[in-house]
């Protein structure tokens, strides 16, 4: 990463949080914790994180009140955890300015997997090792561009940004929501089947047979980069 990003986790539940806390330090960002609202405005404006993890049920202030206090004068990211499913849930927390939102229980992989792009899209300057080698083949975000067998391919922003997410998680399925999610983000209205389209594309043009990689498609779930280890 060009700079070490900060994320605030704003969670009651300290298991959740701990979890929470365990990946995000893995992932490489920087973690401060807060468990309950009033505490976590506090820490937001003492500590001016790169995005918040907010959990929807909590005590002493609730994340609607939060998440618009944010919003009122800045425009960090944040993502909205909840114990329920319900649409109603999801579409007050965007109406506050939420960018993304959770239903518990997740996996933490998902989570990761979300804050990476959240952040990649609030701030494209901040995020990334923008560049991932394997056995003949580098990816390229920055120059948008693949080096396969020494040879450049040109890739269309989309497919470059699916080849380039899936290539960071390696090994780790993807429905195809959460891919249009990532990708298109949450307020995409197009078809589902936008992901085989460009998946397909990816792989006519980077070829389905290198031993060492390929983006395999796991029936009737979704897409993973596998690489052999």
């Amino acid at each position: 990463m060009n700079k070490q990003v900060k994320v605030l986790v704003i969670e009651d539940d300290p298991y959740i949080c701990e979890l929470i806390t365990l990946y995000a330090e893995k992932s490489g960002y920087i973690v401060n914790t807060a468990k309950n609202g009033i505490k976590g405005l506090e820490m937001f404006y003492d500590i001016s994180p790169d995005l918040v993890v907010l959990d929807i049920m909590m005590p002493e202030m609730d994340s609607w009140e939060v998440c618009k206090e944010i919003r009122r004068f800045e425009k960090t990211p944040v993502i909205m955890l909840t114990g329920r499913g319900e649409s109603y849930d999801k579409l007050k927390g965007f109406d506050v300015g939420a960018d993304d939102y959770l239903v518990k229980p997740f996996d933490p992989n998902e989570l990761m997997a979300r804050i990476k792009a959240v952040i990649r899209r609030a701030n494209p300057m901040i995020d990334q090792n923008e560049i991932i080698e394997l056995p003949m083949l580098k990816i390229n975000l920055k120059q948008y561009n693949v080096i396969l067998y020494r040879q450049e391919i040109i890739l269309p922003p989309k497919e470059m940004e699916l080849l380039y997410f899936l290539a960071s998680y390696p090994n780790q399925v993807f429905t195809r929501q959460q891919l249009l999610e990532q990708i298109w983000g949450v307020d995409f209205e197009g078809e589902p089947r936008t992901v085989d389209v460009h998946i397909k594309r990816i792989r006519d043009k980077l070829g389905d047979s290198n031993p060492y990689w390929k983006v395999k498609t796991i029936r009737g779930v979704g897409y993973k980069f596998e690489v052999d280890n």
